[in-house]
């Protein structure tokens, strides 16, 4: 079975997990992109916007992480882009059980592509894939190495709109993951 293939029937599971729906509501989000990313960005879980379509990150914040993606030069089609939570949760951020249970799903989606590199935004991306708590305002930018992985820290971009002062710090870590990307070529 080709990669594709595979990622397909993942995200067809996930559209008929009864777990991933409990507490949760819209389409399911299992993500888009290269079969064959050598980047893969994680975020939190899907809004409003992504659970109307089924689509990750196409909302404010989807925005400006694939406008990011865009000014270190990546192409959108060459990365993948999903989340730790793969439905809206209803009650705003996942609950530890989500995370858990979304945990289950990534990684196969991981073992897959086998990326270089893995972005993680923001602490329930990071709490999902890490499985620790990673202070993420204080430590990102930071890479760390874990189960023959390699993961950079970065703020979400929901906060950088909440908090625009932060914007300047997630343009750091970006420039960061583009000398990073640059130097395994």
């Amino acid at each position: 079975m080709n990669k594709q293939n595979a990622l397909n029937k993942i995200a067809k599971d996930i559209k008929h997990c009864k777990i991933c729906i409990v507490g949760k509501s819209g389409k399911a989000v299992p993500g888009e992109g290269n079969p064959n990313a050598s980047v893969v960005f994680i975020g939190e879980a899907p809004g409003r916007k992504e659970a109307e379509t089924g689509r990750p990150f196409i909302g404010r914040s989807g925005q400006l992480l694939r406008s990011l993606i865009r000014e270190i030069g990546l192409k959108e089609e060459d990365v993948f882009i999903t989340s730790s939570v793969k439905y809206l949760p209803d009650r705003g951020t996942p609950l530890p059980a989500d995370i858990a249970h979304g945990r289950i799903h990534l990684s196969k989606q991981l073992d897959i592509i086998k990326p270089k590199l893995i972005v993680l935004l923001g602490n329930v991306a990071t709490q999902g894939v890490l499985q620790m708590k990673i202070p993420v305002k204080k430590d990102h930018g930071k890479l760390i190495e874990k189960d023959s992985r390699r993961y950079l820290i970065t703020l979400h971009p929901a906060a950088v709109l909440r908090f625009p002062q932060l914007k300047e710090l997630i343009r750091e870590d970006f420039e960061k993951l583009n000398k990073i990307i640059s130097s395994s070529k």
